[in-house]
């Protein structure tokens, strides 16, 4: 199988659909490859553009202190997004720009195997759960395939409506008890139950 390093190359020089025209960079993900935890967003804005890393800008910023906030650091997760480039003007991405980066998500998760995973949003969430509104799932843990998935809304929704904050903080801070959850279940997995949860992707 590919190494994360190997996988970046590709992500970074991809040419499978128009936004690979109009990026600055791309924007693999950043995070050890022993990551218990990955957020998954939905694409680079501006500032994720011109740096090549995820949740580089003001988003980024309440992720942090979002994590600050439970006892994480950034260094300890790891973060990227559905498409790996900026769609213009930060409008949503296509369903075919996120049909060609679907294969490199899922490498990603193969190669990572997080315990927790963190959609954030509703495109992230469509990827796993299409027929799911993130209105009526956020906060919510379910379990699927041996890992466990905490549905929130995107740190960028609190900017655009501050009355959100309050939200996001709260279901936030159902990632500590999940995590530990997690833990406590997979702290030997058997190569089948591995098996199994990457056939899923």
């Amino acid at each position: 199988m590919t190494t994360l390093e190997e996988l970046y190359r590709r992500i970074r020089t991809c040419p499978d659909c128009p936004l690979s025209e109009t990026r600055t960079h791309a924007v693999p993900g950043e995070g050890p490859p022993d990551a218990e935890v990955m957020f998954i967003g939905e694409g680079p804005g501006y500032h994720e553009d011109r740096q090549g890393r995820p949740f580089v800008g003001p988003a980024g910023k309440f992720l942090e202190e979002l994590l600050e906030g439970i006892g994480l650091r950034r260094d300890q997760v790891y973060i990227t997004n559905v498409v790996k480039c900026r769609p213009p003007n930060n409008r949503d991405p296509l369903p075919s720009e996120i049909a060609a980066c679907r294969k490199y998500l899922e490498a990603q998760i193969a190669l990572i195997r997080p315990r927790v995973i963190v959609t954030l949003g509703r495109h992230s969430l469509a990827w796993f759960f299409p027929k799911d509104s993130i209105s009526k799932v956020h906060g919510q843990v379910r379990r699927k395939d041996g890992m466990y998935f905490l549905h929130l809304y995107h740190p960028a929704a609190a900017l655009h409506q501050p009355a959100m904050r309050e939200t996001i903080e709260e279901d936030f801070k159902k990632l500590g008890q999940v995590l530990e959850e997690a833990r406590r279940e997979s702290a030997s997995p058997q190569p089948m139950e591995r098996a199994e949860q990457m056939r899923l992707f």
